[in-house]
């Protein structure tokens, strides 16, 4: 095993308790260990002049918008809150991310697409990401006492910024999550990677997109964001209040009333999933 410098060290204690997930922290920490290789010093030697060099860089390679301000996220945690100079996370700049329209698919294509994963995980899996509107490192993180069958609702624990929420259990899914588990019984993990110790890893389900959507022969990008995306359009479709919608997505930019309504469970089965509205084979062919 690697030692960890001391400073490395001090900056995970610092993500660990400020309560950041286990993916954010291994995202910060690359970025960090990426800044310092590209200058081959420390990073508690480097200042705002290599930052800003550092970011030229970053944007001639041709990074994404995303993945370029993840960096950011992560030099402005490492210089405020592990080096505590508090006056140069606001003078690392973010970059303006271009606005572009979400890729939704229509109710025929996400049937084709799921009926075009041949694997009953991994289908059964981004079944669950587009009935209940999920991320995809929320639904590799389920596990099986969070479905409750009894309430009708789904439990998400430790979404984005270390939230919990309930999203919907569509009757469809349901029934396709028993089918899934008669036949695969998942113990702690819902959707179990090679070992039943952990989930299947999120890249399976990068991966099962991208053959998927060949396989459909959809020409638009799928990911499982994608489905994200299509659940919130669908619903509001299909006439669903965009607060509702909201509350759902687990999106941040709730007001204090709003927040209640996330855990409430008369609103949420009153509330109908697109899946709901589609016929989707179950159990793959063969």
């Amino acid at each position: 095993m690697v030692e960890l410098s001391p400073l490395r060290r001090r900056m995970i204690e610092d993500m660990t308790i400020r309560n950041l997930s286990p993916a954010t922290q291994r995202s910060y920490v690359h970025a960090v260990a990426k800044f310092s290789r590209y200058f081959s010093r420390s990073p508690d030697r480097l200042g705002l002049e290599d930052v800003r060099a550092f970011q030229v860089h970053l944007v001639s390679t041709g990074i994404s918008w995303p993945a370029l301000n993840q960096t950011v996220c992560a030099l402005r945690f490492f210089y405020g809150v592990t080096l505590g100079h508090a006056e140069i996370p606001e003078r690392i700049v973010y970059a303006r991310l271009p606005r572009t329209l979400p890729v939704v698919l229509s109710a025929d294509e996400v049937v084709r697409f799921l009926e075009a994963v041949p694997s009953l995980k991994t289908r059964t899996a981004l079944t669950t990401a587009y009935a209940a509107g999920l991320r995809a490192s929320e639904t590799v993180g389920l596990k099986v006492g969070d479905i409750d069958s009894g309430r009708g609702v789904i439990r998400v624990e430790h979404g984005k910024g270390g939230k919990d929420r309930t999203v919907m259990l569509s009757a469809q899914l349901l029934r396709i999550l028993r089918i899934y588990w008669r036949l695969a019984k998942p113990q702690d993990w819902l959707f179990p990677g090679r070992g039943a110790d952990r989930p299947i890893d999120v890249q399976v389900l990068y991966s099962a997109c991208r053959s998927a959507r060949a396989a459909a022969g959809i020409d638009k990008r799928v990911t499982v964001h994608t489905l994200r995306h299509s659940f919130a359009t669908h619903l509001l479709e299909n006439g669903t209040d965009i607060r509702i919608i909201q509350v759902l997505l687990g999106h941040n930019n709730l007001s204090s009333t709003a927040r209640y309504t996330r855990v409430s469970n008369g609103l949420i089965r009153r509330t109908t999933s697109p899946l709901d509205r589609l016929n989707v084979e179950v159990v793959p062919p063969g």
